[in-house]
């Protein structure tokens, strides 16, 4: 009976001893293919041996440097935060760029012709200073001179003469030192009346009619514009 006991305890002692020597063996090799458990002892499963108490078995080659998040939070070093580049500063927006302005200019027809005629008066002279005058305070970009005439007359006359008008006008300004590139001409005939239906029932259809004449004239004009933009103060 001793005998048997003997040899039983000495079994015991034996698969004790193997099996602290495969847990030994398996504490000291390192896991493949996965380099966050190196430092513990995994199980064929590859995961991380605990003990009763929930701590992670070291292997002998265990350092602080090995340590993984799961099992020693505490040595796992705390990523740098990254420091974050302050937003660049929004670029001042461009100034709007100046807005053209237009003035129209319609001259009195008796300041600037009389009656089929083509030749500047004095006072359409006087007309056209006061408005060189007031291109100093523009930046001029073009000047349009329209001619036109009244119903008087066929109207391939009437479109020759508004032609010369709007060329004698051109002339003018020429001479007042403005940009003869700048200054284009038109005619219209009498295409484009302003007296509508006031000089309607006024006798014969002729330029001997002193009132009809009259009575047309402003239709006998030139319209000018001025384009650009206002100049800096």
């Amino acid at each position: 009976m001793i005998k048997n006991i003997s040899k039983h305890a000495l079994s015991v002692a034996i698969a004790a001893t193997l099996g602290m020597g495969a847990t030994a063996a398996l504490a000291q090799t390192a896991p493949a293919g996965n380099t966050s458990n190196v430092g513990y002892t995994i199980d064929a499963r590859n995961v991380v041996v605990r003990n009763s108490t929930g701590l992670c078995w070291h292997t002998g080659y265990w350092t602080p440097a090995l340590a993984n998040v799961e099992c020693d939070p505490d040595l796992v070093a705390k990523a740098p935060a990254v420091a974050v580049a302050p937003a660049a500063p929004k670029a001042a927006a461009p100034a709007p760029a100046p807005t053209p302005t237009a003035q129209k200019i319609s001259l009195a027809a008796d300041a600037l012709f009389n009656f089929d005629k083509a030749e500047l008066l004095p006072a359409g002279k006087a007309k056209l200073d006061e408005l060189v005058g007031k291109l100093s305070g523009i930046n001029l970009e073009v000047i349009i001179a329209v001619g036109h005439t009244d119903r008087l007359g066929k109207e391939a006359y009437n479109q020759k003469l508004s032609v010369a008008r709007a060329a004698a006008v051109k002339d003018y300004l020429v001479g007042k030192k403005v940009d003869a590139n700048r200054v284009y001409t038109e005619g219209k005939g009498s295409k484009a009346p302003v007296t509508g239906d006031a000089c309607k029932n006024m006798g014969k259809e002729s330029g001997k009619n002193a009132k009809l004449v009259a009575c047309l004239q402003p239709d006998r004009r030139v319209e000018i514009e001025v384009v650009g933009t206002q100049a800096a103060k």
